[in-house]
């Protein structure tokens, strides 16, 4: 095998697991696209040590550090392709070169579906945001809203008035239940039944919600919680056990970040709920540290 371990995906999940591998004194290869999910923010929250940090230079400063332990090879590519070898699994990129390893961790990410609204694909990760504590607190005291995109989003309408006055846009959906209206009128949650027409701002700001009936809403930020894709069909070519999260399918694993298929391991946003950076990385870290003492361990992986 030309690496023990290879990585599809180098974003926090992916370099996180590559660094611990490569502290292991054990070959690692990290193929990534270059496309973060969170690559639409100028800045990322909540992590330790990092809070306000750019994204891009959170990552930028992570595979300078991988890059100077001499088992790590970094490679600007898609991986298209894999499938299990005998003793192993082989992976072909996009220039149709083919790499082997002992073992694989998917971390290569999910892509957000956004609703069809004018204005909202422009502002996503400006003022059009899906987590609240990645974002809220640069909101706070200003007069906020959700967008319903599942029934989850009534959880998240019960959330964000801690950060602001807060309109819950069914967006021409159902009413909820009259428990959960109960609820959301004591934390003083407004509900605006009407479909939404466009949203408005100048440049990446959020202004107001224009609504069918002609209405105006004024709002400075938007949040939603949008169903989720993986990346690539690489897991369910792999024959990975896939299940239903409550944003969109992720990949099934064990604590130790194993997938049913041996030798193969997934961190980070295709394999948990919730979502953030802190979560990513703590995920990278045990996919990493499993896959190394797999390495030493076998059968552990079977």
């Amino acid at each position: 095998m030309q690496f023990d371990a290879i990585i599809i995906g180098g974003s926090f999940a992916g370099l996180s697991a590559a660094i611990h591998i490569a502290r292991g004194c054990r070959r690692v290869c990290v193929i990534d696209s270059g496309r973060p999910r969170n690559r639409f923010s100028s800045a990322s929250h909540g992590f330790f040590g990092q809070d306000g940090s750019e994204p891009f230079a959170m990552i930028a400063s992570a595979r300078a550090q991988l890059k100077t332990y001499p088992t790590v090879k970094m490679l600007a590519a898609e991986a298209k392709d894999a499938c299990v070898i005998d003793g192993g699994v082989a992976i072909t990129v996009g220039s149709g070169e083919v790499l082997t390893a002992a073992k694989l961790i998917l971390a290569f990410g999910v892509s957000d579906i956004l609703p069809d609204l004018p204005g909202l694909k422009e502002r996503w990760g400006a003022s059009v945001l899906h987590c609240p504590y990645c974002h809220g607190y640069e909101y706070s005291g200003k007069r906020l809203g959700v967008l319903y995109t599942s029934p989850m989003s009534t959880h998240q309408a019960l959330l964000i008035p801690d950060w602001g006055s807060t309109t819950l846009f069914l967006n021409g959906n159902e009413m909820p239940s009259a428990d959960i209206l109960a609820k959301l009128a004591i934390r003083g949650v407004t509900i605006e039944p009407e479909p939404i027409s466009e949203l408005r701002g100048e440049g990446i700001s959020l202004s107001s919600v224009k609504l069918h009936n002609g209405r105006s809403v004024p709002i400075e930020a938007l949040y939603m919680a949008p169903q989720t894709r993986l990346n690539s069909s690489i897991a369910e070519g792999l024959g990975c056990e896939i299940e239903d999260g409550p944003f969109g399918p992720i990949i099934k694993t064990d604590m130790m970040k194993r997938t049913n298929v041996p030798g193969v391991y997934a961190a980070g946003d295709v394999a948990r709920v919730p979502h953030n950076v802190s979560f990513a990385v703590a995920d990278g870290v045990m996919a990493g540290m499993s896959v190394h003492q797999s390495l030493i361990f076998g059968p552990l992986d079977t």
